[in-house]
C-alpha cells in the first residue's frame, strides 16, 4: 500500500517544481491564466496530479484560485512589494543579528570567502554572478542563525518576490550601493556588533524596495 502511493506524491511535486521555474523565469507571467487541460496534455498526466500541484502553488502565494474563473499566476502589486520587503527587513534583520553572536571562525570565513565573490562579479559587472552571491551570502546567514521556522518563512516570501516583473540590481547605481551595504554588514558581523548588523541588514532589505520602485516608475514614464 506504502509503495503504491509514492509515485503520485512524488509526481505532483516534480509538476509543481516544473510550474515553478516557469512561473519564476516569467515563461508564465504573471496574471496569465493556467490551462490546465492544455498543461495536462504537455506533461502526459491526469488533471489530477496537476491539480494538487497548483494547490501547493496556490499555499505558496504563486498562483490565485479563483472559483468558477480557474487558476491564475499571481500579479503582485506595488503595495505587496512594501509589505513584503517590510516583513523580510524584520527576518533577515533577525539573521544578522543572531548570526553576529553565534558564527564560528569557520561560518565568518565563508562570509568573507562568499563576499570576495561579490567584489568579483561587481568589478566584472556580472550581475547574475552578482544575484548569486548575494543568494549565497543571505542563504549563510539564515544557516547560521539556525532556526528553520525562520529560514521557512524567508524562503515562501522571496517565491513571492520573484513574481515581481523587476530585478532590483537593474537600477541604475543598485549593484555599487549593494556591494557597499554588503561590506558594512560583513564589518559588523566581524565586530560581532549584533545591533549594528540588524540595522544594517534592514537598511539594505528597504533599499533593494526602493530599487525596484526606481525601475516602475520609470517604466511607467516611458509607457
Amino acid at each position: 500500500m506504502n509503495a503504491s502511493r509514492i509515485a503520485p506524491l512524488a509526481l505532483y511535486q516534480e509538476v509543481a517544481e516544473r510550474l515553478r521555474q516557469r512561473i519564476f523565469s516569467h515563461e508564465l507571467p504573471p496574471g496569465t491564466w493556467v490551462d490546465e487541460q492544455a498543461l495536462a496534455e504537455q506533461y502526459g498526466i491526469s488533471r489530477t496530479p496537476l491539480r494538487e500541484a497548483l494547490k501547493v502553488l496556490a499555499s505558496e502565494g504563486l498562483v490565485t484560485l479563483k472559483p468558477r474563473r480557474g487558476c491564475y499566476v499571481t500579479e503582485i502589486s506595488e503595495r505587496d512589494l512594501d509589505e513584503v520587503f517590510s516583513v523580510m527587513a524584520m527576518l533577515e534583520g533577525e539573521c544578522a543579528r543572531v548570526s553576529a553572536g553565534r558564527a564560528s571562525a569557520a561560518e565568518l570565513r565563508q562570509l568573507q570567502a562568499i563576499h570576495a565573490d561579490l567584489e568579483q562579479a561587481a568589478t566584472d559587472e556580472d550581475i547574475d554572478g552578482f544575484f548569486e552571491a548575494n543568494q549565497a551570502f543571505h542563504h549563510a546567514l539564515q544557516s547560521i542563525a539556525d532556526n528553520r521556522w525562520l529560514l521557512h518563512v524567508i524562503e515562501d516570501l522571496r517565491k513571492v518576490i520573484k513574481l515581481s516583473r523587476h530585478h532590483s540590481l537593474f537600477s541604475e547605481g543598485r549593484l555599487e550601493q549593494s556591494l557597499a551595504e554588503h561590506r558594512a554588514i560583513l564589518d559588523a558581523l566581524l565586530a560581532r556588533d549584533a545591533g549594528r548588523a540588524e540595522a544594517l541588514m534592514r537598511e539594505h532589505i528597504r533599499s533593494g524596495r526602493a530599487a525596484l520602485a526606481r525601475i516602475a516608475e520609470a517604466k511607467l514614464r516611458t509607457a
